[in-house]
C-alpha cells in the first residue's frame, strides 16, 4: 500500500540514529547483550531542582492548555537566559517555545522554504537537518569536511557553494555527531561571506552548547550584521538531562517567531504545562548547577579516546564539545574482518553490532560516510566494555 502515501512521507528517510538504537532493542530482546552507543541521549536523572519544580506545578494545578509559543514567564526566563550566556538581546515575542528543538528548527524550515529553495548543510550535520529540508521540498546542499580540519568547512567552501537558490544554512556548535565547537574567529569569516548575500538565513543550533570542554562559546546571532538572520535555537535536553520532557525554544526576528507561532498553532498548539513550568527553574539555573555532568562527559570522553587510540586504523580528532566521538574508519574499508568484506561505514557498523555487539551509527547518515558515530553518554563500565570488545573485533 505504499503508492498510496503522499510523496512526502516516501521520500523521507528513516532516522539512522533511532533505527540502529531500534535494531540494538531488538536484538538485546533476542538476549543478546547490547551496548547502544547509538542515541544521544544523557544517562543522567533530570536534577532533583527542576523535577522538585515539575512536582509544584503539578500541586499547583497546572494541567490546562498552554499559550502556542510558551508560557510569558518561561519566555521571560529565555530572554534573561540568551542575555546572560550567550549576550544575545531578545524580547519575549521573538521567543517561542516548542516541543523540543527538533519541532524549533522544523517550525523555522516550514516558515522559510520553498520547494526548491537550497540549504546548506556544512557535514557531518544531525541526521535529522536534511530530512527536514526534503519535508520542506528544498534541496539540501553539503559541505564536506574532514577529521584533518577537525571536521570544520572554510569561508572558500561556502562561498562556492552558494547559488541564487541558496536560502538557508545551518549551523550546529558543539557539533552533533563530531563535537566540533567553530570559535568566533571562525564564525566571523564565515559571516563575511554571508554578508555578500542577504538573502540567506542562518539557523544556529546550539543544544549542546554548555557539554563544551574548556571552549569559549559563541553565538552566530552575537555577530552584528548577522543577527537580523539568525534563528538561534536551544533547549533542555542536553544539558539537563531533560530529553523525555520535551521543550525546545528559539530566539529570532520577531517576523520568524509570529509565523513559527502560526505553523505550530496548527500542528501541535502549545507545549507540556508541566514540562514548561519545570523550564522557568532550568533556564534560570546558573550553568554551574549542571556542571558535574559536563565533568563527567569530559572524563569519559578522555577514557574512550585513549581505548580507541590503541586501535591501529582508527583515526581521531579531539572533540571540544558535546558527547560523542566521531572516528574515521576509512582505513578498515575494502579489509575482510571477521569473513566480512567492510566496503562503508555502514558495513563497519554492522560489524561491530552483530560481531562485538556495540550499537553505533553510521557516519553516512551525518554525510560523512568515512566515520561511525558513537555516544559515550553512558557509564565508565559499559564503555570499556564497549571498547574491549571492539578491540577484539577489530585486532
Amino acid at each position: 500500500m505504499s503508492d498510496a502515501l503522499s510523496k512526502r512521507i516516501n521520500s523521507l528517510p528513516v532516522s539512522q540514529t533511532l533505527a540502529m538504537a531500534a535494531k540494538a532493542r531488538e536484538l538485546k530482546s533476542e538476549g543478546k547483550d547490547i551496548i547502544s552507543l547509538s542515541l544521544g541521549e544523557p544517562d543522567f536523572n533530570t536534577p532533583d531542582f527542576i523535577k522538585e519544580a515539575a512536582v509544584n506545578a503539578i500541586n499547583e494545578d497546572y494541567n490546562s492548555y498552554t499559550p502556542v509559543d510558551g508560557y510569558a514567564e518561561l519566555k521571560e526566563a529565555i530572554c534573561t537566559k540568551f542575555k546572560r550566556d550567550n549576550n544575545l538581546t531578545y524580547k519575549p515575542s521573538q521567543v517561542v517555545v516548542s516541543t523540543g528543538a527538533k519541532q524549533s528548527i522544523a517550525n523555522v524550515a516550514q516558515v522559510l522554504l520553498n520547494p526548491g529553495d537550497e540549504v546548506i548543510l556544512p557535514a557531518p550535520y544531525w541526521v535529522s537537518y536534511s530530512a527536514i529540508a526534503t519535508l520542506c521540498e528544498a534541496k539540501f546542499v553539503e559541505i564536506p569536511s574532514s577529521i584533518e580540519n577537525d571536521f570544520k568547512i572554510t569561508p572558500e567552501q561556502l562561498e562556492a557553494a552558494i547559488t541564487p537558490k541558496t536560502k538557508m544554512i545551518f549551523f550546529n556548535s558543539p557539533n552533533n555527531p563530531s563535537g566540533t565547537i567553530y570559535t568566533e574567529e571562525e564564525y566571523r569569516a564565515l559571516a563575511k561571506v554571508l554578508e555578500k548575500h542577504p538573502q540567506i538565513y542562518v539557523l544556529s543550533d546550539e543544544i549542546y552548547e554548555h557539554i563544551n570542554y574548556g571552549s569559549k562559546l559563541f553565538s552566530f546571532a552575537a555577530i552584528e550584521n548577522m543577527y537580523e538572520r539568525t534563528i538561534t535555537v536551544n533547549g533542555l535536553a542536553k544539558a539537563f538531562a531533560m530529553t523525555g520532557w520535551r521543550i525546545g525554544f528559539i530566539g529570532a526576528p520577531e517576523w520568524i517567531a509570529k509565523a513559527c507561532t502560526k505553523m505550530q498553532g496548527q500542528i501541535t498548539s502549545g507545549t507540556n504545562c508541566i514540562a514548561q513550568r519545570a523550564a522557568i527553574t532550568a533556564v534560570l539555573a546558573a550553568p554551574q548547577k549542571v556542571q558535574y555532568m559536563v565533568e563527567e562527559f569530559h572524563r569519559r570522553r578522555d577514557i574512550v579516546l585513549d581505548l580507541l587510540g590503541e586501535i591501529e586504523g582508527i583515526r581521531l580528532n579531539v572533540p571540544a564539545g558535546a558527547f560523542y566521538i566521531f572516528p574515521d574508519v576509512s582505513n578498515f574499508f575494502g579489509k575482510t574482518i571477521a569473513g566480512r568484506i567492510i566496503a562503508n561505514a555502514n558495513d563497519f557498523s554492522m560489524l561491530l553490532l552483530e560481531e562485538a555487539n556495540v550499537a553505533t551509527v553510521t557516519g553516512e547518515a551525518f554525510g560523512a560516510p568515512d566515520c561511525i558515530r558513537l555516544s559515550y553518554a553512558t557509564s565508565e563500565s559499559q564503555l570499556r566494555e564497549a571498547m574491549h570488545r571492539i578491540k577484539q573485533v577489530l585486532l
